[in-house]
């Protein structure tokens, strides 16, 4: 698979499961596939790297084991490597001479054409659904093993083919999904992932683990069960540079969210639509945000509403629209509980006045932009933002550390597709629209509009994506340039009305207790906020908006090259690809 361009590659036949076509597909008993497929999961899921937790076991003995794990869950991901009508579908029916081509035609499909995904797909049981997951589980969460003995706990090293696992289980198989969130089980993997998110966040080389680490997020936040979980207690000592809080999964999910948008490597900066689109999925839901979260939400949104980040991009004024919609959501749906993030909304209260007062006019917005180019501001070192882009060292990834290139992944709206959430819990598909306007005020205005460029971002090479947007705008300043009707195209459909009506209510409110009382103390004012109540005053609820994560070419183009590209780096001594074409991905030396 590797030997054919990303271009290429989508008419080619997976050779591994062509290899057992005879048996695996044409063969009613099938008598290979089912063996080597439970083989494989069950020597991947009952690995303990742990054991029995004697300190120093994996130096005084050697584990032969581990190895036979890594080989097991390559191959495994590798033998489920499958597209719907794909060329692979289509070349193994042709192999079938056992049927007359009319006959072909007629049949109905029974099921994927790869019969390891067919056989995943078809797990049911709850008791094989728990030994998956908690399997999975227990090796996800190796990294975060603590004990007060330094290095005396074994530590694996294939985390990214866990994640490529994980995610394919959830993709193929709805019902380990579902089982998955129907308990907090889904947070021993989610705050392994957060961890793996936080950790290789600085890391150039680890920009692939990122993505589908947010792709996961991305997958699980489109279902409301996820946000419902995100309120349990975090109570974990987990070794991350995060701010201390208490709080819940949620407020940790933000912070290190915050995190990375504020101190990732640039080439972070397309996941930014997906951050946000994670945390709008869930916002619904939450009951309680910490004044820290309830603080970093804050001060992405000052960041993002500065008029020289909104005049640089065609694209940054989407992160706003996004940041506003949780905020909506949460004061129309869990205002009760959420007194932080009130409070939060009114200290800077400025932020969003600012913000409807946004200049419009050509002079305001050349001079904004002059000023920018005079100064040479740039998102290092603004005053209003300059945690977003104050990046931890790229050198934090050791010299001479090889990396895949990854072909690039396609916009938020094209990889996600709009629901909205009936009264009875049900969702109801929204129609796509190329226009904000086109769905309303509240649910249409976070949407991101359609970009040729980004239509097909599959073909091109990862450093094409990567760009950030102030470097893409820059470069595409002739094509493109802020003015006035663009300016008053979407600062129109801004959904400020319900945070306005909240200001207008409670900052008259909260200033005369202070001025009456004398209030300095903010836990004071958090109490009143704690008993205070919008209920009549606030506009009419909007429906909640959920985007799902939909399949679609650029995303499974964007897999397989890193599937492969994991596989190859992780398998380069001995050196079993000397000599060989490889062109889906290249190698490079960071």
């Amino acid at each position: 698979m590797g030997h054919v361009a990303p271009s290429e590659e989508s008419l080619a036949l997976n050779t591994l499961i062509a290899l057992h076509a005879p048996d695996l597909h044409l063969s009613f008993t099938a008598r290979h596939a089912l063996p080597l497929f439970t083989s494989l999961l069950n020597v991947v899921c009952a690995y303990d790297p742990v054991g029995y937790g004697i300190p120093y076991n994996h130096l005084l003995f050697s584990d032969h084991r581990e190895q036979l794990v890594e080989q097991a869950v390559q191959i495994l991901i590798v033998t489920l490597e499958h597209e719907a009508g794909s060329a692979t579908g289509s070349a193994l029916q042709a192999l079938d001479t056992s049927a007359a081509p009319s006959e072909v035609e007629e049949q109905e499909p029974a099921g994927p054409d790869n019969l390891f995904v067919n056989y995943l797909s078809r797990i049911h049981r709850e008791e094989d659904l728990s030994f998956i997951l908690k399997g999975l589980g227990r090796l996800m969460n190796n990294p975060l093993v603590q004990t007060y003995l330094p290095r005396s706990t074994k530590k694996i090293q294939f985390h990214q083919e866990l994640l490529i696992l994980f995610w394919k289980f959830c993709d193929f198989n709805k019902k380990f999904l579902f089982f998955v969130l129907k308990s907090s089980d889904v947070l021993d993997v989610l705050v392994p992932i957060l961890f793996s998110l936080n950790d290789a966040r600085a890391d150039p080389s680890r920009v692939g683990l990122m993505h589908i680490g947010v792709f996961i997020l991305l997958l699980l936040s489109g279902e409301r069960n996820f946000g419902v979980r995100l309120n349990k207690p975090f109570t974990l000592h987990v070794p991350m540079d995060i701010p201390i809080f208490t709080g819940t999964h949620a407020d940790l999910l933000i912070v290190i969210f915050h995190k990375i948008t504020t101190s990732g490597h640039q080439r972070l900066q397309p996941l930014f639509d997906c951050l946000l689109t994670i945390i709008v999925n869930i916002s619904p839901y939450l009951k309680s945000l910490s004044m820290v979260a309830a603080n970093k939400l804050l001060h992405l949104l000052e960041a993002f509403t500065t008029p020289w980040f909104l005049f640089s991009s065609q694209e940054n004024h989407h992160l706003v629209f996004f940041l506003l919609e949780v905020f909506n959501n949460i004061i129309q749906y869990q205002f009760d509980g959420n007194s932080n993030l009130v409070y939060a909304i009114i200290r800077k209260r400025n932020v969003f006045h600012q913000l409807a007062n946004l200049p419009s006019d050509t002079a305001s917005i050349q001079r904004v932009l002059q000023k920018k180019k005079k100064s040479g501001i740039s998102r290092t070192n603004s005053t209003e933002a300059e945690s977003v882009e104050r990046s931890r060292p790229a050198g934090s990834v050791e010299p001479g550390t090889l990396k895949a290139s990854l072909v690039a992944t396609p916009g938020i709206d094209k990889i996600t597709a709009k629901s909205q959430v009936s009264v009875d819990g049900t969702m109801i598909t929204v129609p796509t629209s190329d226009s904000p306007a086109d769905t309303g005020a509240v649910g249409g205005a976070s949407d991101t509009e359609s970009n040729s460029e980004r239509d097909h971002e599959a073909h091109h090479s990862e450093s094409e994506a990567a760009r950030s947007r102030l470097s893409s705008a820059s470069s595409s300043s002739a094509a493109w340039s802020a003015n006035t009707d663009w300016v008053l195209s979407w600062k129109a459909k801004l959904p400020l009305q319900t945070i306005m009506r909240l200001l207008q209510v409670l900052v008259p409110q909260v200033e005369k207790i202070c001025i009456d009382k004398g209030l300095t103390d903010e836990s004071e004012i958090l109490k009143f906020l704690q008993h205070g109540t919008l209920v009549g005053l606030l506009p009419v609820p909007h429906p909640i908006l959920i985007r799902k994560y939909q399949a679609n070419a650029g995303t499974a183009m964007w897999f397989r090259t890193y599937m492969w590209g994991v596989i190859y780096l992780r398998n380069v001594d001995p050196p079993i690809w000397y000599d060989t074409d490889i062109r889906l991905f290249e190698i490079q030396r960071i």
